[in-house]
């Protein structure tokens, strides 16, 4: 299963097209608490993660993510309009930053074959 956090609707959709094509199951949330609650009961083989979400952040969902020793190692995506390129994010387990403004298809993919379990 791989998670999707994105308030963006179409952003949203547009990922899940992706993993759909390559068989893998997707969950849409529109923010961080919707998506929190739910890894409490599955845990996601990837995410999906916006930066600026409404409500909590995607830094405050990182944060809450790696405090916990059962989602410390789900490997997450960026996916933000935001200049975060040259920004280590190891200790959050973020696995690429990809750039909404300019991302195709075939990144979304790789992301997916190269991080998914």
């Amino acid at each position: 299963m791989i998670y999707i956090i994105d308030d963006d609707k179409i952003m949203a959709e547009c990922v899940a097209r992706v993993a759909k094509k390559l068989g893998r199951e997707t969950r849409i949330f529109s923010n961080g608490i919707e998506a929190m609650a739910e890894i409490d009961r599955e845990l996601p083989e990837l995410l999906f993660l916006d930066i600026l979400l409404d409500g909590p952040d995607g830094f405050t969902f990182l944060n809450e993510l790696v405090s916990y020793s059962d989602t410390e190692k789900i490997p997450v995506v960026i996916v933000t309009g935001l200049t975060l390129f040259n920004t280590s994010f190891s200790d959050y387990g973020v696995v690429r930053v990809l750039d909404k403004n300019k991302m195709r298809p075939e990144e979304i993919e790789e992301a997916i074959i190269k991080y998914g379990r």
